[in-house]
């Protein structure tokens, strides 16, 4: 936002955004996008992703690195406090991601991101005054930053008067120090946040979550509105101003419409998921049959409307890692080598059952087509239509044959490749828990070297088209259309959300 912009913008008002589906907790114990998104208005995190996908000020104002690379000793802004008043201090952050990390039961999603099991081991975490925050690392990486400003691994400062004396997150807490707070939260209709006046902005100007986040609606209120058509109706009819996930195909009847169409390229891999545990698909020969009878690049061309092309790798088009050598060993379409395939294995027709949701309409369109494509061979899938919560809970505990997925934004290629390739005995969301792909995949994630991480990356993507333990399908570009009444909106890769910036039209 220029600054011209920003002195001209006026408080008030409410800002209405869509969701597909509802929120799945307060505390970030099971997560998703939306809950993500929503989330990040009301907690302030350590660092974050700017728009240009670099690391930003948020709650640390700076940091410093030593020598040796295995301490990090973060400054904290000055004069933040929570929503009820109370100092933000390092020790918050310390005593958080403590919790996260070592409590009893804990189900933070990141904690193979910082245990060694990624790359990445912290060995320790400590606060030696209220604004200073050190993390000592047990080798250098160059991937610690990245991994802590993931918006999937919400490392930010919450309160601990969140929590009871018992050691629970109290119901409908959520006291940060974000631009937002909680004002309401009504399940499966909205949630509502009301501008947190005294939020203190870290330096720099608006950059993805990252600079000066302060906000300008009185409200901002996150609409659950599962159906598309629906949310459109509701952004004609001046109900809500933000539609995210537009479907490619609704462009130009959106702008013929009068609403503003944002776009850009996406980082969201949308993912056929497939379970390499199973009896039947635990043969790569089966995998190798489903990955010759899907037409990749016409299935992205259809899916997309030209938006977005086929790749199956964890390197977008727009990385700079990026060559065709990602695309080029994935097998090729080839029904006959499919049925050949098959006729080895001794498939018989026995049913496949692939999950998918209606809260995601893409997800299950992908499926209805890739159904269609795979019975051209003789696969036999049968659509499992659950509940995006049920979905989301079986991926994490490994309960599905295949799953017709989507990955949200990840900013860095080790981070993608990184959620799904791991070991699956002890995090069942791994897709890939191949010997020779974690070998490779710390290779690529120790080095610094930017041909040398570019090598690591193509091989490991060469073993993942001769294993086929997932199957990508191509980036999702990230569209949002929204009302003409607001401005400082902004689209960006990571495709979430944002309310803070924005204002509403006088």
């Amino acid at each position: 936002m220029t600054t011209s912009l920003a002195q001209a913008q006026e408080k008030g008002g409410t800002l209405n955004i869509t969701l597909t589906a509802d929120i799945r907790s307060l505390d970030a114990s099971k997560t998703d996008n939306n809950t993500d998104s929503v989330l990040y208005h009301l907690f302030d995190p350590l660092v974050a992703f700017k728009n240009d996908l670099t690391i930003g000020p948020a709650a640390a104002d700076s940091w410093e690195i030593s020598e040796d690379g295995k301490t990090y000793t973060f400054k904290l802004k000055e004069g933040a406090t929570y929503s009820n008043g109370d100092k933000v201090v390092a020790a918050d952050f310390k005593w958080l991601w403590e919790r996260r990390m070592t409590g009893e039961g804990s189900t933070w999603l990141c904690i193979p991101s910082f245990d060694g099991a990624r790359g990445v081991k912290v060995v320790s975490v400590e606060a030696p005054s209220d604004e200073s925050l050190v993390f000592k690392l047990e080798a250098p990486s160059n991937q610690f930053l990245v991994r802590l400003a993931d918006p999937v691994c919400n490392a930010w400062f919450a309160s601990p008067k969140n929590v009871d004396a018992s050691g629970n997150w109290i119901e409908n807490s959520a006291i940060g120090s974000g631009p937002f707070k909680l004002k309401e939260w009504r399940k499966e209709q909205y949630i509502s946040l009301e501008r947190f006046d005294g939020y203190v902005p870290a330096k720099g100007p608006r950059d993805g979550h990252s600079g000066d986040r302060t906000a300008y609606v009185d409200e901002a209120r996150f609409m659950i509105i599962p159906d598309k058509t629906a949310a459109e109706t509701a952004l004609y009819a001046g109900q809500v101003d933000v539609v995210s996930t537009v479907s490619p195909r609704r462009i130009e009847e959106m702008k013929s419409k009068g609403a503003d169409v944002l776009s850009s390229p996406g980082l969201s891999l949308t993912a056929m998921l497939i379970q390499t545990n199973d009896p039947l698909l635990s043969d790569v020969r089966m995998r190798k049959a489903i990955a010759h009878a899907i037409d990749f690049r016409q299935f992205a061309e259809s899916q997309t409307v030209g938006m977005a092309e086929f790749n199956p790798s964890g390197v977008p088009q727009s990385s700079a890692y990026f060559d065709e050598a990602f695309i080029s060993s994935w097998p090729e379409y080839d029904l006959e080598k499919s049925k050949a395939l098959l006729a080895e294995v001794g498939y018989k027709g026995e049913p496949i059952k692939m999950q998918t949701n209606q809260r995601y309409q893409g997800i299950d369109d992908n499926s209805v087509v890739i159904q269609a494509m795979l019975s051209m061979a003789g696969i036999n899938i049968q659509l499992d239509v659950v509940d995006w919560a049920a979905q989301l809970d079986n991926f994490f505990s490994g309960s599905f044959q295949m799953q017709s997925f989507g990955y949200s934004g990840r900013p860095d290629p080790i981070v993608l490749y990184g959620m799904f390739t791991g070991d699956k005995s002890k995090f069942s969301s791994y897709q890939w828990g191949d010997a020779k792909a974690l070998e490779l995949y710390f290779k690529a994630s120790d080095t610094a070297d930017f041909d040398e991480r570019k090598k690591y990356l193509i091989e490991l993507q060469n073993l993942m088209a001769e294993q086929v333990p997932i199957l990508g399908m191509y980036y999702f570009p990230v569209i949002e259309a929204v009302s003409k009444r607001i401005e400082g909106y902004q689209s960006w890769p990571l495709d979430r959300p944002r309310a803070w910036g924005v204002s509403i039209k006088k």
